[in-house]
């Protein structure tokens, strides 16, 4: 597989790890939009959100249980933002699914 979320999640491409378990892999990304701009990542390749079904939902719940405690611990006190781009239109532009947690400064209302 050519993916680089799981050539990062391998270790086969470096990246600033914040957070990782048995189930999710964090790092920061490498092009920020907000000066906190974390990736949370299933180690499980699903291409995106459209791969969501009831056989791995629960691994959604629990990145959206881990995604918290990334804020917590990045001192995101104020609020964030999580964002899901799905396909081409949306300029998902890795097809393994995930979530940009994005603070650490007043956001934009617009996306």
């Amino acid at each position: 597989m050519d993916c680089i979320f799981c050539k990062i999640i391998k270790g086969d491409i470096p990246s600033a790890k914040v957070y990782e378990d048995e189930l999710v892999y964090a790092f920061r990304d490498i092009n920020p939009q907000a000066p906190t701009h974390i990736l949370v990542i299933p180690k499980e390749h699903l291409p995106s959100v459209d791969a969501v079904n009831a056989e791995n939902s629960g691994l959604v719940a629990h990145i959206f249980e881990v995604i918290p405690q990334i804020a917590k611990a990045e001192n995101l006190t104020n609020g964030y933002r999580v964002v899901s781009n799905c396909g081409d239109d949306a300029r998902q532009s890795v097809k393994h699914l995930h979530f940009h947690i994005l603070g650490g400064k007043i956001l934009s209302e617009s996306m």
